[in-house]
């Protein structure tokens, strides 16, 4: 369902702002924008916080694989903005190459580290089941992950489940792929602030 008020329900100076970022990026304002600038003391500022520690905050997690990460439970989720727009995020931080495209085509033959690939099993398990086990953390730990790392994946698995919740609900629109590239730029050199 797609609410007006995404479009139309900011004050003059948040107007201002995303005039400046279509004048700066030449882009649409990236729907995400919108939400957490409505209501920033509600959900806004809140969301951000939560999800810059959780994507940039300290961690044995590179940005890389943390982006990929986000755009895993994306992809598992079926959303195609947030998938889109962190695959794009993930591309920037890793500096191109086939890892990304290749974890979310197959995640058992992906060429990448036994950490990496169990902590992505577990987040698609909780991210479809809403529930993981003593198992399930006995293997991640068996595969080398540590317990912070795990923590980490959990902070980063429920802010993407949480904004790609709200951008099928909100029915974000999806643009082309340079706002998405813009956008990854941002997010790489601000984090989510």
């Amino acid at each position: 369902m797609r609410l007006a008020i995404l479009d139309s329900g900011h004050g003059f100076g948040t107007k201002v702002l995303f005039a400046l970022i279509r004048a700066i990026s030449r882009q649409p304002v990236l729907e995400v924008i919108k939400l957490v600038k409505y209501r920033a003391d509600f959900y806004g500022r809140p969301m951000q916080a939560v999800t810059h520690e959780a994507m940039r905050g300290p961690s044995a997690w590179s940005v890389g694989d943390r982006e990929l990460m986000a755009a895993f439970i994306a992809k598992t989720n079926e959303c195609e903005w947030c998938t889109k727009a962190h695959v794009a995020v993930a591309l920037g931080a890793y500096g191109g190459g086939t890892k990304v495209s290749s974890v979310l085509s197959d995640l058992e033959t992906a060429a990448i580290e036994e950490p990496l690939r169990a902590t992505l099993r577990m987040l698609r398990k909780l991210t479809l089941e809403h529930t993981v086990d003593a198992d399930d953390m006995r293997a991640l730990l068996a595969a080398g992950v540590s317990r912070a790392q795990i923590e980490d994946a959990f902070a980063v698995c429920f802010s993407f489940n949480t904004i790609g919740r709200l951008a099928d609900a909100f029915g974000f629109f999806v643009p082309g792929p340079k706002a998405f590239e813009a956008g990854a730029k941002y997010l790489l050199a601000r984090g989510y602030r």
